[in-house]
């Protein structure tokens, strides 16, 4: 008896199953959408590419663009794009497009009540019209000088301590404990002073890579993290003492937080102008954010905050000196603009730098801020994508990487080449250049993005004499990613970079 009926249940889940597949292969809205026959049956393939080969998945999409054409099916209800088209018809219409939710909420688990993850359009554009002001490029320019401060500590700690010939620094740590330092004490008039812990090893940068290792893992797996989240912090750190740094930056959100909900007046004496001045003043109060909402919305501005800026520095550092005629153009360019390099060089000033400003771009083209495609829902309103229809419910996307490496757009794209950028009309190339995205929904943070470039990579380059040593090093822009094979040789160089970060 016990035997015939799990035969029957077997039976039932195969045909189940079976049945499934069959639909969507052959009777699914997006049936007729080229792509391979697994990615069709489940969303295990894009998980496959992503989690258990270590986020090859754009390199997959590279392949079945180049096998089925400028649209292809990647999962049973997924499409995704290499049309230049196509990316703005799917970022620009913030109205018609929301994005998936689940699939935010899943890789920002940590910050799921943040603007991030919000798929409501009006909700996001009403936290983006609260945060708004403290990017302005008014404000940027207002507290300009808090930026300069975290540069000359980072340039007197690298003066200090890696001036011999046999001391080296991984520049991508360096320049991760600066863009935290900088998004912190802008964000928040309090610095998390990575910058003053030895070798740049302060526990929040080691925990920010870790998050980045375990990015695929918690969104495919995400339960530990909304199991971490709701269990008392000593018993998270008793289960897993890898999340100490994680509890102790929430704690100190909280903290901060819980003062300034409970003493608002405490505001005006803070030493600058804070997110929570435009957060917890908003003159309709219905649009306040909650105190989970706003401990997480802390969370994604340090996250957001200190990634792009850093890698774009790293990649274009790792490229200037691996490049000795660029390397010359940048610091003459830097030197007659700038004679007197004890005296801070204000963003605006090297904003008017031509050299500087290509070099800045092709950093941000080739560094990637964003490598996996970000969902979109499409509506039923929707117009077309690429100048086709695609059905309503349908998830959309497309990853930058096909519009930074658009050979018809950026000629040899895998080669760093800052001239590009020098020619009369860049309009063409701005089409496809989006390190922030487009739409409603790109980066609040870009203007303070964009001077902290000018002013990272200003300061570097004029101040400093930099070389880069390093044995069998690889850099693989195919899968946006630089490899290190074996041990690298720290040796003979006044400071050391290396490219260490792993996208994806």
């Amino acid at each position: 008896m016990a035997f015939n009926f799990y035969t029957v249940v077997v039976s039932v889940l195969f045909s189940y199953f079976a049945g499934l597949a069959l639909y969507q292969l052959f009777f699914h809205p997006l049936h007729k959408f080229p792509g391979p026959a697994l990615a069709a049956v489940t969303s295990w393939y894009e998980v496959y590419y992503n989690l258990i080969k270590g986020g090859e998945l754009v390199k997959e999409l590279e392949r079945l663009h180049k096998l089925h054409g400028p649209v292809v099916r990647i999962g049973p209800n997924t499409l995704h794009f290499n049309d230049r088209r196509a990316y703005h018809d799917i970022f620009s219409n913030g109205t018609t497009l929301v994005k998936d939710g689940q699939f935010y909420r899943a890789i920002m688990p940590h910050a799921a009540e943040s603007s991030f993850c919000f798929s409501d359009p009006q909700q996001a554009k009403n936290r983006r019209s609260l945060l708004a002001p403290s990017f302005s490029r008014q404000s940027v320019m207002k507290l300009e000088y808090t930026i300069q401060k975290k540069i000359d500590q980072l340039v007197a700690l690298l003066e200090k301590n890696y001036s011999s010939s046999e001391s080296g620094v991984k520049l991508s740590v360096a320049y991760r404990s600066l863009t935290t330092d900088v998004i912190t004490e802008y964000c928040f008039a309090v610095s998390a002073n990575t910058l003053s812990y030895p070798n740049f090893a302060h526990p929040i940068m080691l925990e920010t890579l870790n998050l980045v290792k375990r990015g695929w893992i918690q969104t495919y797996i995400p339960f530990v993290i909304h199991l971490v989240a709701r269990i008392p912090p000593e018993l998270t750190l008793w289960l897993f003492p890898r999340f100490r740094t994680l509890v102790d930056v929430k704690a100190r959100f909280e903290q901060q937080i819980d003062h300034f909900i409970s003493n608002p007046e405490d505001l005006t004496s803070a030493e600058h102008e804070t997110i929570y001045h435009h957060l917890l003043q908003s003159k309709d109060p219905e649009l306040r954010p909650s105190r989970t909402s706003l401990v997480n919305e802390a969370f994604l501005l340090v996250a957001a905050g200190s990634d792009t800026v850093e890698h774009a520095c790293t990649v274009g550092t790792y490229f200037a000196l691996q490049d000795h005629s660029i390397r010359q153009r940048l610091t003459e360019e830097l030197r007659e603009a700038w004679p007197d390099k004890g005296r801070p060089l204000g963003s605006t000033a090297l904003e008017k730098l031509p050299y500087l400003t290509a070099f800045v771009k092709e950093a941000l083209r080739m560094s990637f801020g964003v490598f996996h495609p970000y969902p979109r829902i499409v509506g039923d309103e929707t117009p077309e994508i690429g100048g086709l229809k695609i059905p309503p419910g349908t998830i959309v996307g497309m990853s930058p990487y096909f519009m930074h490496m658009n050979p018809k757009v950026f000629s040899d794209p895998f080669t760093f080449n800052p001239d590009r950028w020098l020619v009369g009309d860049t309009r063409e190339m701005m089409l496809d250049f989006v390190p922030f995205s487009k739409g409603p929904r790109q980066c609040l943070g870009l203007n303070l993005a964009w001077s902290e470039l000018y002013l990272i990579l200003g300061n570097i380059f004029r101040r400093l004499d930099l070389s880069l040593v390093g044995k069998n090093v690889e850099v693989d822009l195919k899968l946006g990613k630089v490899l290190d094979y074996g041990n690298p040789i720290w040796e003979k160089s006044e400071y050391t970079a290396f490219v260490n970060r792993v996208h994806d």
